[in-house]
């Protein structure tokens, strides 16, 4: 089971359905952003419903993920996934149906319910199956292939609303849901840890979702009435998964995972690219919309330098970082996306897409598709094989908190607030002052990746014991 070999009519399917589940998950995090100010239109939404709308998939799926990795390890994680699918391409039909943006945040807290099942299962199937030499191969092909779902999103929902309508961004899951189901069936053999146990850590489950749904809340509501006790909410629940997760012999969470400098560092550095990566994609496409102008296919074609980026590079960078390490390529990575960002300041009233977008574009894209395998591939190393669909919870989870929490706490930080979204000069302020935070959020985590990651490939902690 763990030795099928790249190349393999298994090997292509194994990665056509994990990259297709995965893929789901992060065009529904990417593709709605495009769609918020019709969105917002069409069910008379203030921003504040619109961050919802955009954060009440992530909490969701942050705040579960982790659930859906233990669930995976016990139960069997091609099993999770494709019942994880299924619930994902259910609550997807539902958010096409929304008929208020009140039921369109529910439906979309549903949505992120089935990505935590069938994320950490994608990945962890892929490090289950492989040969241990072609690991890194699979895995930099399924990071490329899913980088391409989360960039190509805009593009899509750009073709969708334009010449039908937003609610088929939705929709046209349902039909991808089903081949991936049929996939996974087809070639992904089972999997799981034989050694868990059957019990289910209920309490450290339920603590994770009130810490992340208590601090979104306050970021979001920042300054309103009940901003401290969204506060309290979140920092006492957070604290009470700490001690419920230490206590239990069995927990949900192997907090020993973090005693490895190597998984804790990675993991602060996915934190600090993702919250980045999350603002800009939201930013930038409602900047080329409201400021430039733009209708919402042709916000979707300007990232269109990302998704090549992304297709051509990402499985190199795998292999760059299997060759000379890890640390190389999470610290350049994010300094060239910094880079990136910064060039993307100029986009304004008067935006030009080749002077303007194309470069900032291109060259984040450059830095993404450096950083993304290595970065995922030195978190599963750092982790013992029996759980690696926990390890790939933690990571997942991490990463969509990042962007849950920049989301919520941006547009506040920045001074937006109400139906500022829909007023060119206000929001074009705030623009600028968005993007720059960013850049800072980066390069911060290319100088964490230099002083923590090592240089060599980093050996499972059940193989080396942590001094």
């Amino acid at each position: 089971m763990s030795g099928v070999a790249w190349g393999t009519p298994t090997a292509r399917g194994i990665v056509a359905a994990a990259t297709l589940g995965s893929g789901l998950t992060l065009l529904d995090g990417t593709v709605v952003n495009v769609a918020l100010r019709r969105i917002g239109s069409d069910l008379d939404a203030s921003l504040a419903q619109l961050q919802w709308i955009t954060n009440g998939y992530f909490l969701s799926l942050a705040s579960l993920i982790l659930i859906g990795g233990s669930l995976g390890d016990r139960l069997g994680r091609r099993r999770v996934f494709v019942i994880g699918t299924v619930w994902f391409a259910l609550a997807s039909l539902l958010c096409g149906l929304a008929p208020t943006a009140e039921v369109l945040i529910a439906a979309r807290v549903l949505q992120g319910m089935g990505g935590a099942l069938l994320t950490p299962g994608s990945l962890a199937m892929i490090q289950a199956s492989f040969r241990a030499t072609d690991r890194g191969r699979a895995i930099g092909a399924w990071s490329g292939l899913g980088g391409i779902a989360a960039a190509v999103g805009p593009l899509v929902g750009g073709l969708l609303i334009d010449y039908a309508s937003w609610r088929w961004i939705f929709l046209i899951n349902l039909p991808l849901a089903a081949l991936t189901v049929w996939l996974a069936q087809r070639w992904v053999p089972e999997s799981r840890d034989e050694q868990a146990s059957g019990r289910f850590d209920v309490a450290g489950a339920t603590l994770a979702a009130l810490a992340l749904a208590g601090i979104t809340w306050a970021l979001t509501d920042a300054g309103g009435t009940a901003t401290p006790y969204a506060v309290a909410v979140g920092v006492v629940a957070a604290v009470g998964f700490i001690v419920v997760e230490r206590r239990l012999h069995d927990p949900m969470v192997r907090l020993e995972l973090f005693a490895n400098r190597t998984f804790s560092a990675a993991n602060g550095m996915t934190l600090l690219v993702y919250a980045a990566l999350g603002a800009i994609l939201f930013f930038l496409v409602l900047q080329l919309q409201t400021v430039g102008g733009y209708s919402a296919l042709q916000a979707g074609l300007a990232t269109l330098p990302i998704t090549a980026c992304m297709l051509l590079l990402a499985s190199r960078g795998g292999a760059l970082g299997q060759r000379i390490g890890p640390r190389i390529p999470m610290t350049v990575g994010p300094l060239v996306m910094a880079a990136g960002t910064v060039w993307l300041l100029v986009v304004g009233d008067d935006v030009t897409w080749w002077r303007d977008v194309l470069p900032g574009l291109t060259v984040f894209g450059l830095g993404l598709a450096l950083m993304v395998a290595p970065l995922t591939s030195t978190v599963l190393n750092a982790a013992p094989d029996d759980s690696a669909g926990i390890a790939s919870g933690i990571n997942n989870a991490i990463a969509r908190a990042g962007s849950l929490l920049a989301v919520a706490a941006l547009p506040a930080a920045v001074g937006l607030a109400g139906d500022d979204y829909r007023d060119p000069a206000l929001f074009d302020a705030a623009y600028g002052t968005a993007m720059l935070a960013c850049a800072a959020l980066l390069a911060l985590g290319g100088l964490v990746s230099w002083f923590t990651i090592p240089s060599g490939v980093q050996t499972p902690i059940d193989q080396t014991p942590v001094a």
